[in-house]
């Protein structure tokens, strides 16, 4: 897949000021469903679990978890059964995202807080003979291996600059994985507090090691923490879209695009450079905001 014709070239006065080139690389047009990095990040899992003649693929996430949306759609169009362990004993009301994963055949099993870690742990060192285990975000070198596929595209070495969120890091690592000796990746967490984000992507891969200088983490953009949303961030993401015509969502892009323009600001980046900000998707997370809160 070409994603030269996902790359959308943008400008506004904040961008002109600082004599940037900026473009955003629209992943989130992909598929309607199997959107943005999940479609890269599930690519060898899916691959794997068919050559070995699995029967079903299980996997982790929380409530809202655009990877369990993607997993479960992936899966039915693949011909495997799906089974999530959910973070978080089961609600009284399922949301939109799960009730989806429902429909798309997916085993939902809730899982108390306290006990989910030890659960999930379990099953990836003692996986069963007939399953496909997919770590919590894809986390894992199959899902490096599909997210370093983002930046294969022909004009992708010319950007000074990769902007892209962070939960687990497993597209971050996947990306620093592709990068040119004279890139900067810069990563903004999603993850409240998640400090030891940095040697979790590094460790993915000896070659990483090599490349960390060229890795800059920022964690001030969560906005409350995984998932929550402020004002600040729903006026950005509101602004944005008024600009651009490109509808983003609260719990990453939005938050890579609020540390963009912040760090635009401050004169982070260095002028007559290019910026290649990736717009990962899990746009359908938004049906979980008020109504109203979003002007798209």
């Amino acid at each position: 897949m070409k994603n030269n014709n996902f790359l959308e070239w943008i400008t506004d006065e904040e961008i002109s000021s600082k004599d940037l080139s900026v473009a955003v690389l629209r992943l989130d047009k992909i598929h309607p469903i199997v959107s943005g990095n999940k479609y890269y990040k599930l690519k060898y899992y899916l691959e794997e679990a068919i050559n070995a003649e699995k029967e079903t693929a299980v996997t982790f996430g929380g409530y809202y978890s655009n990877h369990i949306h993607a997993t479960a759609f992936a899966c039915r169009e693949k011909g495997l059964k799906s089974v999530a362990f959910i973070r978080g004993i089961e609600p009284k009301v399922i949301n939109d995202t799960l009730k989806d994963c429902i429909s798309f055949g997916m085993e939902l099993k809730f899982i108390p807080s306290d006990e989910f870690e030890n659960i999930q742990k379990n099953i990836i060192f003692n996986p069963p003979e007939n399953m496909m285990v997919i770590p919590m975000g894809g986390y894992g070198k199959p899902g490096m291996k599909g997210a370093a596929e983002i930046l294969s595209f022909d004009v992708a070495n010319q950007f000074n600059y990769i902007l892209a969120a962070s939960g687990t890091g497993t597209m971050a690592a996947g990306l620093l994985h592709s990068l040119h000796s004279d890139q900067q990746l810069i990563i903004i967490s999603a993850v409240k507090n998640n400090f030891s984000i940095g040697e979790e992507i590094i460790n993915l891969d000896d070659v990483l090691h090599q490349k960390k200088n060229q890795l800059a983490i920022h964690f001030d953009y969560h906005c409350g923490g995984y998932g929550r949303s402020n004002q600040l961030l729903i006026e950005s993401m509101n602004k944005f879209y008024s600009q651009h015509n490109i509808p983003t969502d609260f719990v990453y892009t939005g938050k890579v695009l609020l540390g963009f323009y912040d760090q635009l600001k401050n004169d982070y980046f260095k002028r007559g450079s290019k910026v290649l900000i990736i717009h990962s998707g899990g746009i359908q997370g938004n049906r979980s905001l008020e109504k109203g809160m979003l002007n798209f």
